[in-house]
């Protein structure tokens, strides 16, 4: 199947090209970044509109064959002199603001994430090396079609308004088919299983990558990544022979494990906040503190309600014993399993009694 690329990507390959025009007095219809997945992407420039003092172009998103609905938007950069120094990135139409806690940019920031904003500083500072120059730029990104689709996201419901967020991880989309996704994983726990490994290490993905290498020296690139697929990756861990399987993961995916949801995409259901309120009232919450945990947008800023509450420890507890419940439930005694669970902000929030063992045993593999 074909990968297609990031709204991040697209917003970094025109801030690229509109600079490039900008500084160099010369059209550019092509330009070419690097992604932070290692494969470049090399973008048709349209839209472009030059001026004596700014130039703006747009990437058309391409999902490849992800059913994203972002695919065929225009993601426009728009890039002009600066009386102050250094590269101010911002957004325009189209491009949600932030007005909730707890997202990856602060309340009233425009909406693009923190990993798109470094991919266009480093693009636009490469081009401002390449033309000698040392003054400032002001990067505007938009999409006009950003509002219209923000309706279709999650957006409205996270606090997002006005538009679509700018994100990407990796700086390329994969494509979500579901069976392609589970063959790739089946394959991926055959090969671990084939080397001699006992114990399946396994993560719905990267988040966490920074926390689990400062805090473990464990790269999670060695797991294997199970998406929103946990029960259906148990199943065939205990199928591939594994005695034992490891699950770590950030709490936005793993609370809903504590529900006993095994498919953790929220087409499936989104039930985060209603486990966390149950979770810290039976860790003895007051009304004030569940109304304002049923409030948040996100589950990092959940743990910060939480820590603020002293009641972080407590709940944490209830929701990694439930955690563990589900887990072992859908192993059925084929294989021991164990999880960790973190924050990005706030790091390690539980982990099952043989998690650090099983983890050591992995790093020794």
């Amino acid at each position: 199947m074909r990968y297609g690329f990031t709204t991040g990507s697209c917003a970094a390959a025109a801030a690229k090209a509109a600079a490039y025009m900008l500084l160099m007095g010369r059209e550019k219809t092509e330009i070419t970044i690097d992604t932070p997945k290692g494969i470049p992407y090399q973008a048709e420039i349209v839209d472009i509109c030059r001026r004596e003092k700014s130039v703006s172009c747009a990437v058309i998103k391409d999902g490849g064959d992800d059913p994203d609905i972002t695919t065929g938007a225009h993601v426009v950069a728009e890039v002009s002199f600066s009386d102050s120094s250094g590269i101010a990135i911002t957004g325009g139409r189209g491009v949600g603001v932030v007005t909730k806690p707890g997202l990856d940019q602060p309340v009233g920031n425009e909406a693009i994430n923190r990993v798109p904003r470094a991919m266009i500083e480093k693009e636009v500072t490469e081009v401002c090396r390449f033309a000698d120059y040392h003054g400032g730029l002001l990067v505007e990104i938009s999409v006009p079609e950003g509002e219209h689709l923000a309706e279709q996201t999650f957006n409205p419901r996270l606090g997002i308004v006005g538009g679509i967020s700018i994100l990407g991880t990796s700086g390329i989309v994969e494509p979500m088919s579901s069976r392609a996704l589970l063959d790739t994983i089946r394959v991926e726990l055959q090969q671990k299983r084939a080397l001699g490994q006992k114990i399946a290490a396994v993560s719905p993905g990267n988040y966490g990558l920074e926390y689990m290498k400062r805090t473990y020296g464990y790269d999670l690139d060695k797991s294997v990544k199970c998406s929103n697929f946990i029960g259906q990756t148990i199943d065939m861990a205990a199928e591939c022979g594994f005695e034992a399987m490891l699950l770590t993961g950030h709490i936005g995916k793993l609370i809903k494990v504590s529900g006993g949801i095994m498919n953790t995409h929220s087409k499936e259901g989104d039930c985060r906040m209603e486990l966390l309120a149950a979770a810290a009232l039976k860790a003895g919450a007051d009304r004030e503190t569940l109304l304002e945990l049923l409030d948040a947008v996100a589950t990092e800023e959940a743990i910060r309600i939480l820590k603020e509450k002293h009641l972080c420890e407590k709940t944490m507890e209830i929701v990694m014993e439930k955690i563990m419940f589900y887990l072992q439930k859908r192993a059925a005694g084929k294989m021991k399993i164990a999880c960790m669970m973190y924050a990005n902000e706030f790091g390690e929030l539980g982990k099952s009694s043989e998690a650090e063992q099983f983890l050591e045993t992995i790093m020794e593999g």
